[in-house]
């Protein structure tokens, strides 16, 4: 059947909308500036009146993996799309800590998102992040080198690890969904046929500790760490999900802590990372901004930025609350407290703009 001019112009228009729309998750921007929305009596513990949000950094592709170096004094971050970390600190404001984060390859990368994600430290201080392009999760050495700490599971290639988090034992706690791959889920090269949660053992050993989530995106451990949250970013099926911790570093099975699938369907963006305070009150990334969960799972209030919010990061004195939301970091302060690493001699800086 023969298609006329306007029909076939129509088309690929459409075409191309759906394939800008899928392509990369920092679009659209948010609507409008970011507000304070209160829910619950409880949020106001937590969240002082008056609160104002602080834009740090702006004009980025999409930042993610925010994490506060506590011994420096500064703020490290991703730009997925860029490819790059970055470093922010109070006296000097931003610079690239680091070109190529997160692919290293001599050909282009034909996917939107390249870059570094998920930023955490050691418990010696160095840093661990999660590479989309090169697929794998690496430490930063003091010397400025790369090792490689996970990329197969099985002997097969994993997706594109998303976030992770320490224990205070030293494991390491990791997401694997496909949203790093040039086609998500339908990539040619994804070799797994599942979306993974892993824990890297002090010893080396990889366990596959979770592969019935869709999109494992946010991780991050209760105050006692006798809970793991994991939040699911899939608008079909849009939980956070909380496990217990078992002795041997294993995981129980997973109840849901909040369910946003229908309550949090007319807001833009999915479920990403998140970050716990002392008192064990969950700040989650999800649709439309940042959302302050009760350990019951009850919504206490949120943080509305009209459009996509990636992550967050307690930092400064505690009190300080980083958000990476789509191309900007803003900075929020707070009256709790979130649980920073301990100090360390190892200081990330030390490779600043060197790239391997």
């Amino acid at each position: 059947m023969m298609r006329s001019p306007r029909i076939v112009a129509v088309i690929a228009c459409t075409m191309l909308a759906v394939n800008t729309a899928t392509s990369a998750q920092l679009q659209p921007r948010p609507t409008h500036e970011p507000m304070v929305i209160r829910l619950d009596s409880r949020f106001d513990r937590l969240v002082p009146s008056g609160a104002k949000l602080e834009k740090l950094v702006d004009d980025h592709g999409w930042v993610e993996g925010p994490v506060w170096v506590r011994d420096g004094g500064y703020l490290l971050f991703s730009d997925v799309v860029k490819n790059r970390i970055y470093r922010w600190a109070p006296s000097h404001g931003e610079s690239i800590l680091r070109e190529r984060s997160g692919y290293t390859g001599a050909t282009e990368f034909t996917g939107p998102e390249p870059g570094s994600n998920g930023l955490a430290l050691d418990p010696e201080g160095r840093l661990v992040f999660c590479q989309h392009g090169d697929r794998r999760v690496v430490r930063l050495e003091r010397d400025g080198s790369i090792t490689v700490l996970v990329d197969r599971y099985g002997g097969k290639r994993i997706n594109s690890p998303n976030d992770l988090v320490y224990k205070s034992n030293g494991d390491l706690y990791f997401t694997d969904p496909p949203f790093g791959l040039p086609h998500t889920y339908d990539d040619p090269a994804k070799e797994l046929p599942f979306q993974g949660v892993y824990r890297l053992g002090r010893d080396g050993t990889l366990t596959l500790l979770v592969k019935d989530l869709s999109g494992p995106n946010g991780i991050a451990f209760s105050p006692d760490e006798r809970t793991l949250y994991i939040s699911n970013a899939d608008r079909t099926r849009l939980v956070w999900m909380a496990y217990e911790v078992k002795g041997d570093g294993t995981l129980g099975k997973g109840r849901v802590l909040y369910d946003g699938t229908a309550e949090l369907a007319n807001r833009r963006g999915t479920a990403d990372g998140m970050k716990v305070d002392q008192n064990g009150n969950i700040f989650a990334a999800g649709p439309g901004g940042v959302y302050v969960l009760a350990p019951d799972g009850a919504i206490l209030g949120w943080f509305d930025f009209g459009g996509n919010v990636g992550n967050v990061a307690f930092g400064e004195d505690g009190s300080s609350l980083f958000i990476a939301a789509n191309a900007t970091m803003y900075r929020v302060r707070l009256t709790t407290r979130g649980v920073l690493p301990a100090p360390s001699q190892a200081r990330a800086s030390g490779s600043r703009g060197r790239g391997r």
